[in-house]
């Protein structure tokens, strides 16, 4: 299957793209050598240094790899798929699991290194969701991740918040769907207040197991519904 020549604009994209058909469409199976910088530069109509970018987005997606003075060879037919795209796909009940790990380790770590200005901020937020209690589901849904951000970002661990900031817009979607499926605020509008308030407050006395203990329960019965709504 011969290669089209690409247009003058975007050349690197348009070559890594029509390299790219050709990897994923089989034409180089996995474990074929590449043909050389100057064949590819001349079949696609692009010179060398257009050619040698090219290949290198195909290595960062992990569809080849160069081996020092043997060439650049085929390493996958499809490309790594990126972690916003993975948790975007992913089933909500996973996401939940995953959450749950991340979180009850963070406000472990928040209940031995919280400082005054991690109380206010937990206070604040804790004050926030009972106030979007007067609002809709969704405004009600961000009151609550923010509360459990703060709780997170007490930790003092930037890897953790960063994680929990890459659920956050998943967890919010799934969240707000399941609000509409299961109405549990129709009887309560500040559904689970006195969880999140025994939590922020487990956290401010500095007492790691009951701030586990009752993140565990709050976010089990969440997960539980999830699995129920599946």
């Amino acid at each position: 299957m011969p290669l089209d020549a690409v247009r003058p604009s975007s050349l690197v994209e348009q070559a890594m793209d029509r390299l790219r058909a050709q990897i994923t469409g089989g034409h180089w199976p996995v474990g074929t050598k590449l043909p050389g910088e100057t064949t590819l530069a001349k079949e696609l109509g692009v010179g060398r240094s257009t050619v040698r970018e090219a290949v290198r987005m195909l290595a960062s997606a992990g569809l080849v790899k160069a081996r020092q003075g043997a060439g650049v060879f085929v390493t996958a037919t499809r490309p790594v798929e990126e972690w916003p795209d993975r948790l975007r796909r992913a089933a909500l009940a996973d996401v939940y699991e995953v959450r749950t790990l991340v979180e009850v380790q963070a406000v472990r770590l928040a209940a031995r290194r919280r400082t005054e200005e991690d109380r206010t901020a937990m206070r604040e937020a804790l004050a926030g969701r009972r106030a979007a209690a007067e609002l809709d589901d969704e405004a009600f849904v961000d009151a609550d991740i923010a509360l459990h951000a703060a709780l997170v970002a007490a930790a003092h661990n930037p890897v953790l918040t960063d994680l929990f900031a890459e659920f956050a817009p998943v967890l919010r979607r799934g969240l707000v769907e399941l609000m509409a499926l299961v109405a549990p605020r129709d009887e309560d509008p500040n559904h689970g207040d006195a969880a999140h308030a025994a939590l922020v407050a487990a956290v401010e006395r500095g007492e790691p197991e009951e701030a586990v203990r009752v993140l565990e329960d709050e976010l089990a019965a969440t997960l539980a519904r999830l699995r129920a709504r599946a």
